[in-house]
């Protein structure tokens, strides 16, 4: 396999994360978070969604926290546009980077967003513009790219079809989401190499959940296709669309889990895996949540080595 040198770790937290959170978060606890994830060094965090109050009501702050969140120079607070609208209005509360939406599942958009597909790639197009005009880096979200829950794997060519579409409009940056995570790792590499041969120009990302428990090989995969920056969730939480609880957690892949795994990689994220891991810990505090991830939780070669120190005479079967 082929690894990149460096890569970018993307924390989604306070937005995709929080958007689907059981109880609302206060506007201060957001900004909390979030100035948490700003000292701690994440080049990029996604900090809040512009969709209609109605369809998400634990984000009708997203103006607020952008006012209030403590900035740092040179990182970048991106918000989720899903239309034209929320691109106006993720532009006026001062973000650096809009984020639009598209999906690939015809399906999946009919249901939730009741809109054609070529309507909602118009719509992630006319965002573009709008995020253009006004300075603003853009990338589009891809969903559903890889697997759907109402129409199983979706096809390579749909993918690579939308990509071509959003290229020849002039966007340079999209990431493939694993929206629900039960994707493979021979589909996730097949579609990243196959995007990486044919679009050598456009920069591709992997937004990961880990419903099927695949998302560490998922990942490798992605990477040896060449995907160029990653997304993750602090604690793991969020993830996007709602599952019924019997079928596990669609939970993002915790950022500090990520961190860890590229560290060990030897692939280079300008992180502290010691910082994000005591970042986690005061984030779940301020939630008041359990963190779902192996190393806020002392599941690594460190913690094994202290037990092992501390209880010498002690061996596991």
């Amino acid at each position: 396999m082929q690894f990149p040198e460096k890569i970018t770790v993307i924390d989604v937290s306070a937005r995709d994360g929080l958007q689907s959170f059981k109880r609302w978060v206060s506007t201060e606890d957001k900004v909390k978070m979030i100035d948490i994830l700003t000292e701690t060094g994440f080049p990029v965090i996604e900090v809040a969604g512009f969709a209609h109050p109605r369809v998400i009501p634990n984000l009708r702050d997203a103006e607020e926290v952008c006012e209030r969140i403590k900035r740092k120079p040179g990182t970048v607070y991106r918000g989720l546009a899903p239309n034209a609208r929320g691109a106006t209005r993720a532009v006026a509360a001062g973000v650096n980077e809009v984020v639009g939406l598209a999906i690939a599942s015809d399906t999946y958009l009919k249901k939730n967003q009741n809109m054609s597909a070529e309507q909602a790639n118009d719509q992630a197009i006319e965002a573009f513009r709008i995020a253009e005009t006004a300075g603003c880096s853009y990338v589009i979200a891809i969903g559903m790219s890889f697997w759907c829950p109402y129409e199983g794997l979706i096809a390579k060519q749909r993918v690579i079809d939308m990509v071509k579409k959003f290229r020849n409009a002039g966007i340079q940056k999209m990431y493939l989401a694993g929206s629900v995570g039960m994707e493979d790792p021979r589909h996730v590499n097949a579609l990243f190499s196959m995007l990486r041969d044919q679009f050598p120009d456009i920069e591709f990302g992997f937004h990961i959940h880990n419903l099927s428990g695949m998302a560490t090989a998922n990942i490798l995969a992605a990477l040896d296709g060449g995907a160029a920056f990653l997304e993750g969730a602090i604690c793991g939480i969020g993830g996007g669309i709602a599952m019924p609880e019997s079928l596990g957690s669609v939970g993002n892949y915790p950022a500090e889990d990520l961190v860890r795994m590229l560290e060990l990689l030897q692939i280079k994220t300008g992180l502290n895996i010691e910082t994000v891991t005591q970042a986690s810990k005061k984030i779940a505090a301020l939630l008041d949540i359990s963190p779902r991830s192996h190393s806020a939780l002392d599941c690594t070669r460190e913690a094994v080595m202290q037990w092992g120190k501390d209880h010498p005479r002690e061996h596991p079967a």
